[in-house]
């Protein structure tokens, strides 16, 4: 096994924050699959039950399949932490 596939979901309130959850960790494309498939009726999830294919939705509220390749960094860049919207000086 090179990779795993991670599901989550995402539902933004109508205050604007996000509310991300950690579904599973799977490792085929079709078992993250059936995942959302058990899923996608259940309270909450059934309001936003499509899985989200970045840059081909207009929704960003939905279930989000991943694939990550092991034993790779994914996060290979610096951050910036926001506070009240603005940027925070973490020096």
């Amino acid at each position: 096994m090179d990779s795993v596939f991670v599901v989550q979901h995402c539902h933004t309130h109508p205050s604007g924050v996000e509310d991300l959850k950690m579904i599973g960790v799977y490792r085929s494309l079709e078992a993250a699959t059936a995942a959302v498939a058990r899923l996608r009726g259940q309270p909450g999830f059934s309001s936003h039950p499509n899985v989200i294919v970045p840059g081909n939705n207009d929704d960003e509220d939905g279930f989000y399949i991943d694939e990550y390749h092991l034993n790779e960094d994914h996060w290979k860049e610096g951050f910036v932490a926001l506070v009240g919207g603005h940027e925070y000086d973490q020096s």
